[in-house]
């Protein structure tokens, strides 16, 4: 080989390499390879850091849109929880929050991301749900959330919260966690007795949630919105563990809670009482066979009700709704309230000792 070759060749190879090893630090610089995901490249005191799974640019996409809430008895703060916009027309942006943090309060008012203190109107609610919507002024939202779909989520994805636990000193908090358990059935109490009188079918998650942050919304990986949280459904002896209300429930109600609407849930017109309610069965004088360890009592049933023309009379045990199990009365409420008033369902229940079944149409009561 001729000098003058050998010196181009090597002089390509030097070359190819400065050009490749050039490009290579503009590729790793300046393209997204670093930042796909939740993966991204952060710069602190001028140097790079490779964060892995970090959550920040979610978060960037929620932020601006979570608000603190108080609510008010007259002067008096009486409530405070979370809510975040979730979408805006010409004139107004929307607020969605759980209904339990504006409850028995006259005026609200919403605390901004950046600190601005807002008056919002209350449009409509509902204790059941644990649902309620708010509405402020256009110009005072910065950014709206992006809905997402819980029911793609799997067990052991990513999911995060912003919020206000505890109140405004720590509004504008972030907690992190796996998706713990989908379509969990929880019971609440929603009319303050002693029994819980409803079930809710929810998230569970592992991110921490605490007072203040009612409301929230709970997010996957991409920052959308799955869930609302919901303090209500959290025993204050559980550790590690929440609860959120899937996002797809409050999509469905949303629309009669904007307009103000009571929600109107299906009727069968009784009276009843658990079970396991032996104090009050004992003053109705009614007798349960000891071996019936779960259902619903029929105490009473209302005249021309769905139940009355269904043949159902007082001391019938109510076991199934549709096939579905009927626990007690907050099982028994979940499974109607799955119906619209003028559905026709089936009702399994047990007389004498022998279990019958019967067709019922539900009338139309916006109290159970």
């Amino acid at each position: 080989m001729k000098k003058n070759d050998t010196n181009k060749t090597l002089f390509l190879i030097i070359f190819s390499f400065i050009i490749g090893s050039i490009f290579t630090i503009f590729i790793i610089k300046w393209t997204p390879i670093l930042n796909n995901g939740n993966n991204t490249v952060i710069t602190k005191d001028g140097t790079h850091i490779y964060e892995k799974s970090s959550l920040a640019p979610s978060v960037e996409k929620i932020y601006n849109a979570v608000v603190l809430i108080k609510g008010y008895q007259d002067e008096e703060v009486s409530s405070t929880g979370t809510g975040f916009v979730y979408k805006v027309d010409d004139k107004y942006g929307y607020i969605l929050t759980n209904s339990h943090v504006v409850a028995n309060t006259n005026n609200i008012k919403v605390v901004m991301y950046n600190d601005e203190v807002v008056k919002a109107k209350f449009l409509g609610g509902d204790e059941y749900l644990d649902l309620a919507v708010l509405r402020i002024d256009k110009s005072k939202v910065s950014l709206v959330a992006t809905l997402g779909k819980s029911e793609k989520m799997k067990l052991g994805d990513t999911v995060f919260t912003v919020g206000a636990p505890m109140g405004e000193e720590y509004t504008g908090s972030v907690t992190s966690g796996v998706l713990s358990g989908k379509d969990r059935m929880v019971s609440v109490n929603v009319s303050n007795g002693n029994n819980n009188d409803w079930v809710m079918r929810v998230l569970q998650i592992d991110a921490s949630i605490n007072p203040g942050n009612s409301g929230g919304p709970l997010l996957n990986a991409n920052g959308e919105v799955i869930g609302i949280c919901s303090m209500k459904l959290v025993d204050e002896n559980i550790e590690g563990m929440g609860f959120a209300i899937p996002i797809e429930y409050a999509q469905n109600h949303i629309k009669s809670l904007e307009n103000g609407k009571k929600i109107e849930w299906p009727y069968i017109g009784i009276t009843m009482a658990n079970v396991t309610d032996t104090a009050s069965l004992y003053r109705q004088d009614i007798k349960i066979d000891k071996n019936i360890k779960e259902g619903v009592v029929v105490v009473k049933t209302a005249n021309n009700s769905g139940a009355a023309k269904a043949g159902l009379k007082k001391g019938d045990v109510i076991t199934k709704i549709n096939g579905n199990k009927v626990k007690d009365y907050a099982y028994l409420r979940y499974e109607l309230y799955q119906h619209q008033a003028g559905d026709t369902i089936e009702v399994t229940y047990i007389r004498n000792g022998r279990e019958n079944k019967t067709k019922l149409l539900l009338g139309k009561s916006s109290n159970n």
